[in-house]
């Protein structure tokens, strides 16, 4: 059950890996439908000892499974119950829909981390959770990471927004922005992830690989 296991897994139930979590939104359509899917929820978690964040909305529910591996990527257990949650959801009537996923985050280039990291904590509020990552306690707001730099950026900014999106929706994302008015910064990783700047070269990586094998 431990075993990494590839991100398409999760597509044979309109599930997606965003960022480090394989997520589910679910289209409920009330408030009072989304209450049952969570208590459905809730059970299925507590009976796998295994609990995915859940965000209930007016009109949807979002699912947050992460691995304890962290980074090191997905195993068996996130797909049993991740398929569990989703049966749960077509026992109530409640549709999937991979296409409203996202994960935004702030990404802060340094060349010391060390030395910029404990500002932003402060000036957040956030928790430290690793050597350059920070994240709201309340999981209201965006991630923060850092990234290490080689050498001085002058005409570049060093704080640039990431938005991670399933895989099937990241050239329409790019699509958007570009007839926005936004320009390509650079394809080179493409398609694991693409650097885009508004008119006044505010940049932002649309990044779908964490999705793709």
């Amino acid at each position: 059950m431990s075993e990494t296991i590839s991100p398409r897994r999760f597509h044979e139930f309109d599930w997606r890996v965003v960022r480090e979590d394989a997520c589910g939104h679910f289209r409920t359509g009330s408030f009072a439908a989304g209450i049952a899917l969570v208590d459905a929820i809730g059970r299925l978690a507590e009976a796998a000892d295994h609990h995915p964040d859940v965000d209930l909305r007016r009109d949807s529910v979002t699912v947050r499974l992460t691995t304890d591996r962290g980074r090191q990527g997905m195993t068996e257990r996130e797909v049993l119950l991740a398929r569990e949650i989703s049966a749960a959801a077509r026992e109530l009537g409640v549709p999937i829909d991979p296409t409203s996923l996202q994960t935004v985050q702030i990404a802060i280039d340094a060349l010391v981390i060390p030395d910029v990291l404990p500002f932003w904590r402060a000036v957040l509020g956030y928790r430290h959770v690793d050597d350059a990552d920070l994240i709201d306690p309340h999981f209201q707001g965006p991630p923060v990471w850092f990234q290490q730099m080689d050498a001085p950026r002058p005409q570049r900014n060093r704080i640039h927004v990431d938005v991670y999106v399933p895989h099937d929706q990241a050239e329409a994302r790019v699509a958007a922005a570009l007839a926005a008015g936004g320009h390509v910064v650079s394809d080179e990783n493409a398609p694991e992830w693409w650097t885009l700047a508004d008119a006044e070269g505010n940049e932002v990586d649309v990044a779908p690989w964490p999705d793709l094998d």
